[in-house]
């Protein structure tokens, strides 16, 4: 009975751990403020002569978490990314604290300081010039594949949006 016990244990602790390795890693930062750090964000484009990518979103949202994650796995994308941009998880979630009017309206100022990426579903990515300015809003679903996302798809966009190809 013991050893049985001991074998029960050891498959669930195994479980666990296959469970856990399979979870996807949470980007979005839920105590920091957007603005801010979105503002930070265009100090260092500006530095580097990058622009700003928010991958608006939260840790509540499966496929932002694919993303996050399929950006840092793919070499293509990943090189891409790093090149051109400072690449933001912009943290969007107005019912934060049920009921708390300055939450919803810290939401509402953040995505009308985006021009309103949320109307396309999340997760949404805004590309910023280096002065702040939206260049455009991209809707994540013409960038997926299956369960995930297509590099082919997601490098086009990229490359349309850096600054080189913006400035010619």
């Amino acid at each position: 009975m013991k050893r049985m016990i001991t074998i029960a244990f050891m498959m669930t602790v195994v479980v666990m751990m296959a469970h856990a390795q399979g979870a996807l890693k949470r980007v979005y930062n839920e105590t920091i403020d957007p603005m801010t750090q979105i503002d930070e964000g265009l100090q260092k484009a500006k530095a580097e002569g990058k622009f700003v990518i928010c991958q608006v979103g939260g840790n509540w949202c499966p496929w932002c978490l694919r993303f996050a994650d399929f950006v840092e796995k793919d070499t293509a994308v990943n090189k891409a990314v790093n090149d051109n941009f400072v690449y933001l998880h912009v943290n969007y979630n107005p019912r934060k604290k049920e009921g708390d009017a300055s939450v919803e309206k810290e939401a509402a100022q953040l995505m009308k300081r985006l021009n309103n990426p949320q109307r396309f579903g999340f997760p949404v990515f805004v590309v910023l010039d280096e002065n702040g300015n939206v260049l455009h809003i991209q809707d994540s679903s013409f960038l997926e594949q299956g369960k995930g996302y297509d590099e082919q798809k997601t490098l086009r966009f990229l490359k349309n949006w850096t600054p080189k190809a913006v400035k010619q």
